[in-house]
């Protein structure tokens, strides 16, 4: 079965215990869960802004191990580029431009609330929950 590349903000959700993670659960069940180095740099920034205490981030980082960490590569670096290119008339941010070409690289659909962003990038295959996409 092909894994999947979850999105920053998928991840939070199921940390947090999002109501929307109980939309994206069963999606999940029974796959192979990646996450990208940015990702794993978004989620902790967005820990320190917070301020959170040794106890959430000692669960943030047992949530970190729990995925497969995808790290950069000649590949990824490439695609980055591509992504980056491919959407020169409607920019896309930098981070997600990464965890696209994560998701290219690895040749794994990403799942994502936020769908918009990754649209328009060739050979992206994005699910979602959100009712405007469908999943």
């Amino acid at each position: 079965m092909t894994p999947l590349l979850l999105d920053t903000n998928v991840v939070s959700y199921l940390l947090k215990g999002h109501p929307l993670a109980a939309g994206y659960r069963p999606l999940l069940e029974n796959r192979t869960l990646l996450i990208c180095f940015m990702t794993v740099g978004e989620l902790y920034e967005g820990a320190h802004r917070a301020g959170w205490g040794l106890e959430r981030m000692n669960g943030l980082e047992r949530t970190i191990r729990s995925y497969y960490m995808v790290e950069s590569s000649p590949r990824v670096d490439r695609l980055w580029a591509d992504v980056r290119v491919a959407r020169r008339n409607q920019p896309i941010d930098v981070s997600d431009a990464w965890i696209a070409a994560t998701a290219l690289a690895y040749g794994c659909p990403l799942v994502t609330h936020n769908w918009r962003d990754f649209a328009g990038i060739p050979r992206l295959e994005v699910l979602t929950i959100d009712q405007e996409q469908g999943a």
